[in-house]
């Protein structure tokens, strides 16, 4: 196989992956951004990488948005959301943070491939993703991808969607957005 047919074949899954998100879900998720107090980010390994990606995303918009576990992070609230993203929803680290925020009146929403993991039983909000699991042993494997890629692929577009939907709600254009992008680089 090619480099370009492995591209091609990628291209193709996440097709078939963008195909099977629920628009209302991240319409739900567009509408729990909006409405809460401040937003909190976490996620782990690649899929953290995601979220962080979002987070910086949502900054962009001039949201009240901060990455869990960095040093800046204020304390979470009520009326405040703590979006994770999590292939499996069994991370370990993660369920603690949920468990928190909702201890704390906390909202809790999800990107995730399974709604009936410990995370998705503890969220208010799921958004469920397609993709394979990071341990693709003993099943039908639905991509040639390694581990959890498409999973996280499909996540970072997913979230790029939701920013978009946020973009068209306070009619945010990239120009605008351009303006809280950090300048000491």
């Amino acid at each position: 196989m090619t480099n370009k047919y492995n591209i091609y074949t990628i291209m193709a899954e996440l097709n078939v992956a963008a195909n099977q998100v629920v628009d209302e879900q991240l319409e739900q998720l567009a509408e729990a951004i909006i409405d809460s107090g401040r937003i909190f980010v976490a996620g782990a390994g690649r899929s953290g990488l995601m979220m962080r990606s979002f987070a910086m995303r949502l900054m962009h918009l001039g949201l009240d948005v901060y990455v869990v576990g960095e040093t800046v992070t204020r304390s979470i609230a009520k009326g405040d959301l703590l979006l994770i993203g999590t292939g499996s929803g069994e991370t370990r680290s993660l369920i603690p943070m949920a468990e928190k925020a909702i201890s704390l009146e906390a909202k809790v929403a999800t990107l995730t491939l399974s709604s009936s993991s410990a995370i998705g039983r503890l969220a208010n909000l799921i958004v469920q993703l397609p993709g394979a699991p990071k341990n693709q042993l003993d099943q039908e494997v639905s991509t040639i991808q390694p581990m959890g890629s498409l999973f996280e692929q499909v996540l970072l577009l997913v979230c790029d969607a939701v920013i978009l939907k946020l973009m068209q709600k306070q009619t945010s254009s990239g120009r605008t957005m351009y303006g809280n992008h950090a300048n000491l680089e």
